[in-house]
């Protein structure tokens, strides 16, 4: 890690983020000595700081085919997902009624994008409603790095909300991309782990839908060596994966 001097701690930060283009937030700051001013001219010493970016780790990719696929997808769509509908008229639905409705407007949806889906309701044991759309051009309502899909699930979820009178959870879900996704986020769990325990460090996830932050956090959850937060505002919200500060 590289280490940086000034008269004080906070002009050898300074000097280090300038060094390396980072503003303080994007950085590893670790003190090494805070400055001395001797006597008489002896014994004077800089402060020493060592500074690195912090690393964000970014979620692989399913099959290299089905990235072009939803590439070619993205430049036929260019346009973001838009809400179609208003749903003033629509509050205090009771559970039922909230997922009909859903499935509607999940239905016009998929209908003003090009992109018509057959919108089948699952719901699961604890209490998760999965929206399964099926559809021919798949593809095109995944988006690549599945980023139309999570665009369609933070619709749903804001849609869900607005209008059940209970708290509801939803995920949406086409052909068997989410369970792939489940795979993928395992994998990249367990590999950020042994990371972080390597280095002592904490890595900062890509963001990502609130239902695929608690895959990972379940994931390690059993894992005494290790900690996991979110941040950030969704959609934006990312997850925190750091060492238990009582073993490091």
């Amino acid at each position: 890690m590289p280490v940086y001097e000034g008269p004080t701690i906070d002009e050898a930060i300074a000097q280090g983020l300038h060094a390396l283009g980072l503003k303080k937030e994007a950085a590893t700051i670790e003190i090494l000595t805070d400055a001395k001013k001797g006597f008489l001219g002896m014994g004077k010493k800089a402060a020493r700081v060592s500074i690195e970016p912090i690393e964000i780790e970014e979620a692989p990719v399913l099959e290299p085919e089905a990235e072009e696929v939803a590439a070619e997808a993205e430049e036929s769509n260019p346009e973001p997902v838009k809400a179609t509908e208003e749903v003033d008229h629509l509050e205090d639905l009771e559970k039922e009624d909230a997922i009909k409705e859903l499935a509607l407007y999940l239905t016009n949806i998929t209908n003003d994008m090009g992109v018509p889906a057959l919108v089948k309701i699952q719901q699961e044991a604890n209490g998760l409603i999965v929206m399964n759309l099926e559809t021919s051009k798949q593809g095109m309502l995944i988006g690549k790095h599945g980023k139309i899909l999570n665009a369609l699930q933070y619709l749903a979820q804001v849609f869900l909300h607005r209008i059940a009178k209970e708290k509801l959870s939803v995920v949406v879900n086409v052909g068997n991309y989410r369970q792939k996704r489940e795979e993928v986020l395992t994998r990249l769990a367990q590999r950020t782990a042994e990371k972080v325990k390597e280095t002592g460090r904490p890595v900062f996830l890509e963001p990502m839908p609130a239902f695929e932050r608690k895959m990972i956090h379940s994931a390690l959850s059993k894992d005494d060596y290790i900690k996991t937060h979110s941040e950030g505002e969704d959609p934006y919200r990312y997850l925190v994966v750091e060492p238990a500060k009582k073993y490091f």
